[in-house]
């Protein structure tokens, strides 16, 4: 069986800016479904919004320039950015 993570990334962001209250977590998740890939997004304490995208390499490097313009109602000052190894992460792309 072939492991399908040899094909995948892994990308941890977080995102800083005016992204929290605007709907930036469902619209990062319509945006990883629209691109096929796993994984989830999370609004944290400091008030920041972390996600973590898994699949095709290509998607996941557009979710991640997608995360540094967001929804409209955003204002994106940094997005950070770093590579893990995949995990095999499937069952689609949730909010926590």
């Amino acid at each position: 069986m072939p492991d399908d993570r040899a094909s995948s990334q892994r990308v941890h962001v977080r995102i800083s800016g005016r992204v929290q209250g605007v709907f930036f977590r469902d619209a990062t998740r319509q945006k990883a479904r629209q691109l096929g890939l796993s994984g989830w997004v999370s609004n944290m304490a400091d008030g920041r919004v972390e996600a973590v995208f898994e699949g095709d390499p290509g998607a996941v490097e557009e979710a991640v320039r997608w995360c540094e313009r967001g929804p409209e109602q955003a204002s994106v000052e940094d997005v950070d950015a770093s590579h893990e190894e995949p995990r095999g992460e499937s069952g689609g792309f949730e909010v926590r």
